[in-house]
Parts: C-alpha cells; sequence; structure tokens
C-alpha cells in the first residue's frame, strides 16, 4: 500500500470535517425529535468550503467590523449554521449543541440573532435572509463610499447567504432579487440549494422553473454546480464570484436531501422531521462512524475548524491596524463612523429640530416630517432610507442629497420601487449594520405587505424606522381600498414595536426625536395626507411631552368631569370640543396620546396623574379600530372610532359622515355625563 502524502491527508481531514458536520446535525435534530436533518447533511460540503477557505470572520469577536455576513435564509437548517459555528470557535459548546431547539437554548430552531454568537440575522419566514442579504449589501456600499479613501478600504466584506426552494418561490426573494440587480450589488454571494424537495414532496408539483435565466433576467451573475459534493467545483464558483463585483452572484448547486442517509435520501421525509434512530444508524456507518456512539466530534476534526477560525484573528488584527492608520489620517471620519457605531448620536443634534409657529397654519404631519428629516440630515450623516415609489407623496426625500444609484454609493435617498415587502426586509439588513440609521416609508394602508419584516425586527430588537402616511380616512378620494382602519391596532399589537402617531407638526418633531433615540425595536411613525392645525406652543403643554406616551395637552381648572383622549388629526377635534364643553360648564381634561407603548412605560404615579381613577367619565377618539381602546376609557366610558371601512370622497365630508367632528365629541361627551 503507498504512502499517505500531504495532499491525501488533506483530503482525509476535510472529507472527515465534513462527515463530521452531518452526523452531529444528524443526532441533535434526532436527540430534539425535531428539525430539519436533511439539509444540513447535504450542504456541509458548502459550509466546509465557506468557513475553511472563504469567509472572513473571527470566532474570538463576532462583530468585527469589517467581517463577511453570512446568512442562513434556508432558516429550517440551523443545525448545519450551529455546528460550524461550535466547530470554528465561536461562543458554543457541544452541550449548546445536544440542547437544539429546547427552552431557553442558544440553538433555537431556527437562527436567532441575539441568542447565539455568530448569527447576523434571525431567519426563518423564507425568504426574509434573502432579502435582509440585498440590506446587509447596500449597507456595505454606503459605509465604503463614505469612508473607504485610497490605500484605506476599510469597508470590503461580502454577504454570503445559503436559499432554498423554498426562498426562492416566496414573493420577497423576487422583490429583492430585482432590487439587487438593478443596483449592481456585487458584493452579494449567494448559494442556491437545489435539492428538488419540499414539506409537500418533489418541487415538480410546484416550482419548475428555471431559476438561472430568471436570476440572469434579474441581472445577476448565475453559475451552475452539478454536485455539492464536488467541493473543488464549489470552490472555483466561489472564486468566480468574488472576482465578479459589477453583477450579485447566485450559484446554483445540486444536492441530495438528506445525503448518507439509505432510505431518506431525496425524499420529502429528510425534510422537517427527524431521520429516526435506525436511520441516524445507518448514516453513521455510511460515514464510517460508530452507530453506537453520538455527538461524536473527532480531536482533529475540532483542532481543523479551530485552526481555520483562528486565522481570522489575524485577519481582524490586520484591519485594526490600518483602521488606527486611518485615524491619524481621517481622525473626523473614523471618529464620526465610531460614534455612530456605537449606537450613540452626535452631541446636539436634537437642537437643528425645527419649531413651527401656530400662525403657519395648516400642515400634513407627512410634510411637517419631511422638514424634520431636511432640518437634521446633516447632523446624521448615517441615517439614510427612501420609499417604495412613494416619496412626493410621504415627503421622504432628503433634498440636498444624492439618490444611492450604481454611480452613487454615497447617495442617501433610496429608490425602493413597488417592492414594499422587499423594502421592509432589506431596512433590517441595513439596520443590522452598525452605524447606519435606515428609514423606508409607504402609505399606512400598504404596512399589510410588510408584516414579515416589522414582527422580524421585533423579534430582534433592532430599530428600522418604518413612516407611514395617508394615515386614516382622511386621505380622501381614494376610498376604502387606501383607508386604513385595523392597521394602527395591529401593528400596537406587534410586541417590541414604538407605534407614534403625533397631533401636528411640533409632535411630529418629537416624534422623530424619539424614534432616532430609540434602540429596543422597530419604530413606526404614522403621518396624516391632510392639512392639520399647528398646535400652539405657548397655549398648550410642549410637544416634547410627546416622550411620555400621552400627556395632559390642556387641562381643566379643577378636577375634569370629562378626559377627551386622542391620537394624530382627531386631536385637535378634543381641543375644539374642549372649547365648546367648557362654554356649557362642563370641564374636560385633553389628553394627547401618540404612542400607547411610550406611555405604558411611564410610572403608575404618572398615569394615574393623566388618568386618574377618579374620573370615569372618558372619551376616545381615533379614525381607525375602536380595539385596544377599551383599557383607557374603562366601562364608564366610550370611543369615537371607525366600525366598518370607509368611503371615496372628500376627507372634510368622511370626517363628517363617520362622526369625526366637534359638534359629535361634544354629544358623545355630554351623554357620558349623563
Amino acid at each position: 500500500m503507498a504512502a499517505k502524502t500531504k495532499e491525501t491527508e488533506q483530503v482525509d481531514i476535510e472529507q472527515l470535517a465534513i462527515d463530521t458536520v452531518r452526523v452531529l446535525s444528524a443526532d441533535a435534530v434526532q436527540k430534539a425529535n425535531s428539525g430539519h436533518p436533511g439539509t444540513p447533511m447535504a450542504l456541509a460540503p458548502i459550509g466546509h468550503v465557506l468557513w475553511s477557505q472563504f469567509m472572513h470572520y473571527n470566532p474570538k469577536n463576532s462583530h468585527w467590523a469589517n467581517r463577511d455576513r453570512f446568512i442562513l435564509s434556508a432558516g429550517h437548517a440551523c443545525m448545519f449554521q450551529y455546528s460550524f459555528l461550535y466547530l470554528t470557535g465561536y461562543d458554543l459548546s457541544l452541550d449548546d449543541i445536544k440542547n437544539f431547539r429546547q427552552l431557553h437554548s442558544k440553538t433555537a430552531g431556527h437562527p436567532e440573532y441575539g441568542l447565539c454568537d455568530g448569527i447576523e440575522v434571525t431567519t426563518g419566514p423564507l425568504g426574509q435572509g434573502f432579502a435582509n442579504g440585498v440590506g446587509f449589501a447596500i449597507a456595505q456600499k454606503y459605509l465604503a463610499a463614505r469612508y473607504n479613501k485610497p490605500g484605506f478600504d476599510i469597508f470590503n466584506y461580502k454577504i454570503y447567504a445559503i436559499c432554498s426552494d423554498g426562498d426562492l418561490m416566496e414573493g420577497v426573494a423576487s422583490e429583492a432579487a430585482s432590487l439587487a440587480g438593478h443596483l449592481e450589488l456585487g458584493n452579494i454571494i449567494y448559494i442556491y440549494d437545489d435539492n428538488h424537495i419540499s414539506i409537500e414532496g418533489d418541487t415538480d408539483i410546484t416550482f419548475n422553473e428555471d431559476v438561472a435565466e430568471r436570476f440572469k433576467s434579474y441581472g445577476w451573475h448565475v453559475q451552475v454546480v452539478d454536485d455539492a459534493n464536488d467541493i473543488k467545483a464549489v470552490s472555483n464558483a466561489i472564486n468566480n464570484a468574488k472576482v465578479e463585483t459589477s453583477k450579485p452572484s447566485l450559484i446554483k448547486v445540486r444536492s441530495h436531501i438528506a445525503y448518507g442517509s439509505p432510505n431518506k435520501v431525496d425524499t420529502a421525509g429528510a425534510h422537517g422531521s427527524p431521520l429516526g434512530a435506525d436511520e441516524v444508524k445507518l448514516v453513521k456507518e455510511f460515514f464510517g462512524f460508530d452507530p453506537e456512539k453520538s455527538f461524536v466530534v473527532p480531536d482533529e476534526v475540532l483542532k481543523y475548524y479551530h485552526d481555520c477560525g483562528a486565522k481570522g484573528a489575524a485577519l481582524e488584527q490586520k484591519w485594526n491596524d490600518l483602521f488606527a492608520k486611518y485615524k491619524e489620517k481621517f481622525p473626523e471620519l473614523a471618529a464620526e463612523y465610531e460614534l455612530f457605531a456605537s449606537g450613540e448620536l452626535p452631541q446636539g443634534w436634537a437642537d437643528k429640530l425645527p419649531v413651527f409657529d401656530a400662525a403657519a397654519g395648516k400642515m400634513a404631519t407627512r410634510q411637517a416630517s419631511g422638514k424634520v428629516l431636511n432640518a437634521i440630515a446633516d447632523q446624521l450623516p448615517t441615517m439614510i432610507g427612501g420609499s417604495a415609489d412613494l416619496a412626493p407623496s410621504t415627503d421622504t426625500n432628503l433634498k440636498e442629497y444624492k439618490s444611492f444609484t450604481v454611480e452613487n454609493r454615497d447617495g442617501r435617498n433610496f429608490h425602493f420601487g413597488i417592492r414594499e415587502h422587499g423594502m421592509g426586509s432589506a431596512l433590517n439588513g441595513m439596520a443590522l449594520t452598525k452605524g447606519i440609521i435606515p428609514f423606508g416609508a409607504t402609505f399606512l394602508m400598504f404596512s399589510e405587505y410588510m408584516r414579515p419584516p416589522i414582527r422580524l425586527a421585533a423579534i430582534m430588537k433592532i430599530r428600522p424606522i418604518f413612516v407611514y402616511t395617508h394615515d386614516s380616512i382622511g386621505l380622501g378620494e381614494d376610498g376604502t381600498t387606501h383607508q386604513p382602519i385595523e392597521q394602527l391596532i395591529s401593528l400596537r399589537s406587534i410586541p417590541n414595536t414604538l407605534v407614534i402617531r403625533p397631533a401636528d407638526a411640533n409632535e411630529t418633531a418629537h416624534a422623530w426625536r424619539v424614534a432616532l433615540e430609540h434602540k429596543d425595536g422597530p419604530v413606526v411613525l404614522v403621518f396624516t395626507r391632510q392639512g392639520l392645525p399647528i398646535i400652539d406652543q405657548e397655549k398648550y403643554t410642549k410637544a416634547s411631552k410627546l416622550e411620555k406616551g400621552a400627556y395632559i395637552l390642556s387641562d381643566s381648572k379643577k378636577d375634569p368631569d370629562v378626559i377627551l383622549m386622542a391620537t394624530g388629526s382627531e386631536v385637535t377635534l378634543i381641543l375644539q370640543a374642549q372649547e365648546k364643553l367648557k362654554a356649557d360648564g362642563i370641564d374636560a381634561r385633553v389628553v394627547s396620546m401618540p404612542s400607547w407603548e411610550l406611555f405604558e412605560k411611564q410610572s403608575d404615579s404618572y398615569k394615574e396623574k393623566v388618568f386618574p381613577k377618579s374620573c370615569k367619565k372618558r372619551l376616545a377618539v381615533e379614525a381607525g379600530s375602536p380595539l385596544g381602546w377599551h383599557k383607557y376609557v374603562g366601562d364608564k366610558g366610550d370611543i369615537i372610532a371607525m366600525h366598518g371601512f370607509g368611503e371615496s370622497a372628500p376627507a372634510e365630508q368622511l370626517f363628517e359622515e363617520f362622526g369625526f367632528t366637534v359638534d359629535n365629541v361634544v354629544k358623545k361627551a355630554k351623554a357620558l355625563l349623563k
């Protein structure tokens, strides 16, 4: 027998390393009696190539600024990612692997940001990770355009992802792929796991399109690898993708789900359920492992992957040295990046917030929002965003700045196109990039297209800012299809989500202040289409009190007979109703309540001050669903709200038709007092 050469020893250790991932994944899913073993087994060679040859990462500092980002869009295959994170030396133990899918485990059922070191984004709902990656890529291009200088390539990282047939069936992937191709995001390298299997069986029952041609039509660079086990072909394809910098890359790789499982390979039985104890033993025999032992990681494999991970420390140190020299040569830019990457804002930035004069007449809160954005833009250079083809309507254009295009990577105005779902998911990727403050806008009605990214942002506790205008029947003639009714309460129902609906221009300015200072979840800003009176800051409580969520805007001289509360455009109604009630000898307190979430964070004593238990006559007014207001009005109160859909008519007629008038507020208040 010929002696082994170093080359054959390398092949042997690589194959053992790949097979270890396969068996480890099968063991973890089997122990949990839940999960998806098939894809980790099929794609272990892909992961091996990525973590051992290509990706720049440092397991000892998973937040290194110039690391490559890896996204497992096929989040159901999370044991694939957990295995490589453990093996390469992240803060993840073999016991964590054994605790897969158990209560309070780091290794959750889908990879979750914040639970496990090295997870860049929470994935699971298919298509989301794919679209998040486009946001990550946009953010990298912007950072590079702003901060890179000749000789100082500070930000040049790549966005790697693995996506599945299911990802590519979801519409959001099409939106994101179209946008990425249009923007020529050559920093994207996606590997498409073409395994032909979904839960219901062979994908031929639903999905037989030519994916390669589809992505070519989007403007992507597309390659095909016939066998996931051919690590040389996979490596060559990734090399080609790195060379192609003017187009995003898709590498279509044919794999066999549950490769190594004699009875489950290429079947739906390996998608979403354990292989079974007997089948796992057969898998181990196939790969040369002891079928009676579980969670076996050979010492040489652990050393091999730890050595791969250790290379990242040297890469980061090289980058740290470069950044230190950068700081010497470009101290202002370096300081700016470090400030925004820390999550802080420049001192005095809020001094730029405009103050609006009541004598100026009516102003829609969407218009006030636009004025606020443009007033503070120069103070916040990493605040970037745009709209889903509605910038003129949502008033989100930063007038002194260019658009983000292929030619202008430093542009701050984004044109997401009519791709609301893709926009929301891209914003999440941008928000997960330290230093970037992203916002995106559309009509409130079309928040319906964005529920998955809003919910995922809330789960991750990250802070994209979702700007929604045309907030009620007040948008007028567009009618029922565009007039939001149930959207406010449904957004308020999402945990960790801050919803703010300001009453006028000055509350709008402070809504932006609160949004930008907020840290623990997405912010939803809700603005009117129609003009609203600017509330006199000298006569009434100042709008800075918006930070309390609810505040006494105008009080009675003695204990109130009735408390009137409202949000948004309806606050003006209750202020006017207060005057009419006063003329009739009725003392009313007016409470502006722009944010339920902010109010719920206040002390019990503050809540009692605003809504004293002694005053049970309370009337809430909001041009949306009445759901949720019962908590604040109690069983002795009432609500003026929408109990159906709107109509097509001018806004003034609609408000009168549905009872949002001063006279009706007065009538309802008096009825309560009787």
